[in-house]
This record gives structure tokens, sequence and C-alpha cells, in this order.
């Protein structure tokens, strides 16, 4: 009788083994998330508002991205072993040591985040390696806490654990003897729908037009709804990523001492004659339109030579108009961050797609604080520029994207065109419950490259370039969306704001392109606001303390580098594009260009191309130690916590 030989495998039996890993890596991660969770709300008591079985399934999303860059070397080298027939028990070996090991570093990250979340409220990130200069006190603070060594005894049982039913999977599926293999064809295959599986996994969306990123995380209003769902190892990474990045790298312009006294003393002095301050009713609904790249040089009314905007000149004629108004900085993220949090552009800094979100003071925690229900809409993907995730961890309750709107609208790289999402943000503000106010923050898209032009709207346009007829059909866009707003019973009792993102690149006899910041900026209100135009220097920044002011009910302390523009004066309006940074006052304009540390200054009023920085460097020393102190300081607050509100 012929014994049956043992220990060998059968075929498939190494691709079942990546897949069982996969499976006990996601049910050990669910296990600490639960171990989080319960540990947190032991000692703060929260309410899970019945949405922790979303945050769970948000949490699986992440874990299986980590979990796919984990397994992503081992799938590929038992697939390559099952392609060239590779039998030595060693070979196999290697995947399975290897992963046990970096799922074992994931799980350490996993244990440590617990104490760390229960004490920071946000998850474990690259500032925790800063203690890591001073082992001793780690060390010290670990042995004095007995809770820490609790947590790391769990690790240690779990670790334990894994790493046993991990040698059972292996002693079954991968270290048995290969002596059948899969065909050649089936295996090919395989290797492609499991490749392709394991690159989307790494992505974590379908969607090509970003990855997941932290702010998808954040589905809800809950501070930790949104944050419990996240994996420790992707928010650690993550932020060692950015600290990384050149473009989010500490910006060292002056001083921060320096820069505090500048910030205090110069953000703004009181007017020597003020003007009427103007005090809303109380209830007044807030309409901000963002409007993309709508540079001051597009609009008749700052440009006579432009026809392309009548909606908008008919609308500033009938407002309170700041003409001299600049944005804070040359991309959309600047505009949204500048003009809803009143702090500036941080040259080429990300300020929305940090790891660690922050609590900012402005415009949506000032109003949500009053009672207002907040939204916001936008045109295209909610993760594009980490709007979703930063905006929602600011206080915006309800956020409506691409997803949101009928598929069949999609009609471009931005989405659904600008007036359908101005229809769709009047169907929702109908729909609110109108007993408390509204503010509804729109973001239009549709006036940036690559264009995609609406069919059958009906509009006749005057001008044959792609590009003028964008700006023509924004403008149709915005006409058309405040003739339905007229109809509404809400309309009489609203407040509309209009600013663009930032501007565009039109012409420019300069270094630095001031068609790229000069922008409108209007508060249209029929019969409350008087129509004015005031035409002292105006920052993006301002937009907020200004508005905020005009609402005796709304109390608020402004933490921010805004002013209430008609309370106080600026003698500056001043911002960044990338590495350049740019201040202008009522007749010259000062550009210092960062990575060559060299400045210009011009009398740009006049067009005059003239560089005076010999006669007028006492000047440009002004203008550069106003335009430093102001976004040195910024980052300052940004990294003390010092733009929450108190």
């Amino acid at each position: 009788m012929t014994q049956k030989p043992l220990n060998n495998s059968r075929p498939g039996s190494r691709i079942l083994y990546i897949l069982a890993a996969y499976a006990v890596a996601i049910l050990f991660f669910t296990i600490f998330r639960l171990a989080n969770t319960l540990v947190y709300c032991s000692s703060h008591p929260t309410d899970l508002e019945g949405l922790y079985g979303k945050a769970l399934v948000m949490g699986w999303r992440f874990d299986t991205l980590v979990s796919c860059f984990v397994l992503a070397l081992p799938l590929l080298w038992v697939l390559v072993g099952e392609m060239t027939r590779i039998g030595a028990r060693w070979y196999y070996a290697v995947p399975h040591y290897l992963l046990c090991s970096l799922f074992t570093v994931c799980f350490f990250a996993c244990a440590a985040d617990i104490p760390y979340f229960n004490y920071f409220f946000t998850r474990l990130n690259a500032y925790a390696a800063d203690w890591g200069d001073d082992a001793g006190i780690v060390i010290d603070m670990i042995v004095s806490e007995p809770s820490y060594i609790g947590f790391f005894f769990a690790f240690v049982a779990v670790a334990v654990a894994y790493w046993l039913l991990m040698r059972v999977l292996y002693r079954r599926l991968l270290k048995p003897q290969p002596t059948r293999f899969l065909p050649v064809g089936y295996t090919l295959v395989l290797t492609l729908v499991l490749g392709a599986m394991c690159f989307m996994g790494m992505r974590g969306r379908m969607t090509m037009k970003s990855p997941m990123r932290v702010g998808t995380a954040y589905f809800c209003n809950n501070a930790f709804l949104n944050q419990i769902g996240l994996n420790p190892v992707f928010s650690f990474l993550k932020s060692v990523e950015d600290q990384k990045k050149i473009i989010n790298r500490a910006i060292e312009l002056i001083d921060e001492e320096e820069a505090r006294r500048i910030a205090s003393s110069e953000i703004g002095s009181p007017l020597p004659q003020p003007l009427d301050t103007i005090a809303l009713p109380e209830g007044t609904n807030v309409v901000l339109v963002l409007m993309e790249s709508m540079s001051a040089d597009k609009v008749g009314f700052f440009n006579p030579k432009s026809s392309l905007t009548p909606n908008l000149d008919s609308l500033l004629r009938r407002s309170l108009v700041f003409t001299e108004a600049y944005s804070a900085g040359i991309h959309t993220h600047n505009g949204v961050f500048s003009t809803l949090f009143s702090q500036p552009a941080l040259l080429s800094q990300h300020t929305m797609k940090r790891a660690i979100i922050p609590q900012m003071c402005g415009l949506p925690h000032a109003l949500s604080g009053a009672g207002y229900t907040t939204l916001f809409f936008v045109t295209h993907d909610s993760e594009f520029d980490n709007l979703n995730g930063f905006l929602k961890g600011n206080a915006i309750e309800h956020f409506y994207s691409q997803q949101d709107y009928p598929a069949n609208e999609v009609i471009g790289t931005w989405g659904v065109p600008d007036h359908v999402m101005l229809q769709q943000a009047i169907k929702h503000i109908d729909a609110l419950d109108h007993s408390a106010p509204f503010f509804a923050a729109c973001l239009t898209c549709s006036d940036h490259a690559p264009y995609a032009l609406p069919d059958g709207i009906g509009l006749e346009y005057q001008k044959t370039e792609m590009s003028q007829r964008m700006v023509e059909y924004a403008d149709w866009s915005i006409g058309q969306f405040m003739r339905q707003a007229a109809q509404e019973p809400w309309f009489k009792n609203t407040l509309f704001v209009f600013v663009a993102d930032h501007g565009a690149g039109i012409s420019s006899i300069y270094d630095m392109t001031l068609s790229y910041h000069h922008e409108p900026l209007f508060f249209y209100y029929p019969g409350v606001i008087e129509p004015r135009q005031i035409e002292r220097p105006a920052c993006q920044v301002d937009l907020s303390p200004t508005l905020l002011g005009m609402l005796p009910a709304v109390q608020w302390d402004n933490h921010t580098l805004g002013i209430d523009l008609l309370r106080k004066q600026r003698p500056y309006a001043y911002f960044s594009a990338d590495n350049k940074i740019g201040v202008v006052d009522g007749e010259w304009f000062y550009v210092y260009r960062v990575a060559e540390k060299h400045e210009s200054i011009y009398r740009y009023k006049d067009n005059d191309p003239v560089d005076y920085i010999a006669s007028e460097a006492e000047r440009a020393a002004q203008m550069r130690r106003y335009a430093f102190g102001m976004i040195q300081h910024s980052q300052t607050m940004l990294r003390n916590g010092e733009t929450r509100c108190q």
C-alpha cells in the first residue's frame, strides 16, 4: 500500500493565504477601533447619533487601504511563485514573515493611538514622534502612567494572538510543499484581477481624480465619528508626508515674536471718521457666492472695456462694493480658506490638505453657534482640495457635491455646470426648516479650464472665444440664480455676498499678476443696504469679520487676521502667489520673490513698469514688514491652535 504524500499544498492555497491574511488584518484593525471607541466614550460621554455603523464602514475602507499597501509585495511574491512554478518552501516563508512583521507594526500604531486619541482627540500623527527627541521623558511617562503599561501589554497579547492565528494559516495554506499549481492562463487572469483590486484598495476610491484623504473620513458633523473611521497608520504616514513636502515646510519670513507684534498693532486701526455701521435684522439669512476666477478685470463695473458680465454689473450698482479688494492667493483652496476662516494664504502651502484638520474660527463656526443651518455647495467631487473633510470638520453641516446632483447633468472635469448647482442650492434651501436662519455658500467652477459649456440653456453668446464665453455663462448663471431666488419667500430676508475665489492671469507688466488678485467683493441686500463704493485696501480675509459685524445678534470673538472693514482700515492689502508675496496701497505695488529674496516696487495705478526699489526702499520695507508679519503670524496661529474659536 502506497502512502499518500504528506504536507503537500492544493492549487490556489497560496492565493487563499493572502486573502485570509487580509481578512485577519481587517478583524484586528476593527478590534482596535472598537477598543478605542470604548476607551474614549467611557471617559468622554459621546452621542453616536445612530451613525456608528457608518463610521465602522468608513474604518473598513481605511483599514483596507493600509492592508493593501502591506499586502502588495507579498501578493506579488506569491503570484510570481505560482506563475513560475517555484516549489521551495523558504520562498513562501518570506512573504509570511514580511506581512506578519508589517501588520504587527501597524497594530502597535493602533495600540499607541488609543491613549493618544483619548488625550489629544486627534488620531496618531507625526507630531507624536516629536517626543522621540527625549527618550528619557517618553520612558518616564510610560512607566509613570499605569494605563500606558496596560496598553502595551494589551498590544503584546494581541500581537501574540495574531502571530498564532497567522501561523495556523501559514502551516495550512502556505508552508506545505508546492506540488500542484494553477494553470498558467488562470494564474495570469488572477494576477490581473488581484493586482487591480489591490491597486484600487491602495487608492481607496474608484474615482481617478483623487485618492482617499484624511478628509474622506469626515462624513457628518460629529467630530468623534469623523475621526474614529481613520486608520492611525494612515493618519501618521500622511502627516509625515505633509511635513516632508517642500510646499508645506514652515515659513521663515520674520521672527515669530516680531510677527505677533506686527499683527497685534497693525491688523487694523479705527477709522478716523467711522462709516455708518450696518445692523441687519435679526435672523438675516446669508448666501455667499464664491465665483471661480472672476477677476475684477473681467467685470464691466471695474473694467469699462468688458461687456461680459451684465448681471454682475447690475448687482454691483445696487450693492455695497469694496473696489480695492484682493484675493489671498491664486488657488481655489486659498479662496475658500481665506474667505470662510479669515487667514491668509501661506505661500504654496495647501492649508486645507493637512493630515490634522485644524479647528478654525470664522464664518461657519460663528453662524452655526448662533443657530444658523450651514450649507456648502460645489459642482465637483467632494474630495477635491479636501473640501468635504475640512469644511465638515469646521461647522459646515450639509455639504453637497457632484454625487448629489443628477448624474446626467455632469458634463466635464468640474462636474455639473454652475447653473445646475445653483438651482439645486435653491431647492435645498427651500427644503430647510425656516424657523431658523441659514448660511449657504456656493462655489462655482465652470470658469475654470478645461471648459465645458452646457447645451440648450438659451444663452446667446456675444463672443466666439471659449474663455470669454465661459465668463458670459458664469455671469448668466448668477443672473438666473438671483432671479429665481427673488421668487422665494426667504429672499426678502437674505443678504447676498459675492467674492471671487481668486482672479485670473489676464495681463501683467509686473513680475506678479495683479489681475490674479484684484477681485469683486460686494454685499447685496435690496432695501436694507444702501449702494455705495468704498475705495480702501481690502483683503479677502476681511469678508467674514465685516459680514459678522453687520449681524448684531451673532456674538463672536475675532480670533482671525481679518478686520471689519466698516470699523477699521488697513494701510495695505497683501496676498501671495505660491512663491511670491504682493502688497498694495492706493498707489504702490510691492513684490517679493521668496526663493530669490528679490523685491520690487511699482506705481501700479499709472501702469508704470519702472522698478523704484532704489528710491523707495523705506516704503518697500514698510510694506514687506506688514505682509511678512501677517503671513508669519498666521502660521504660528495655526501651529499653536490659536485659530480655534474660544
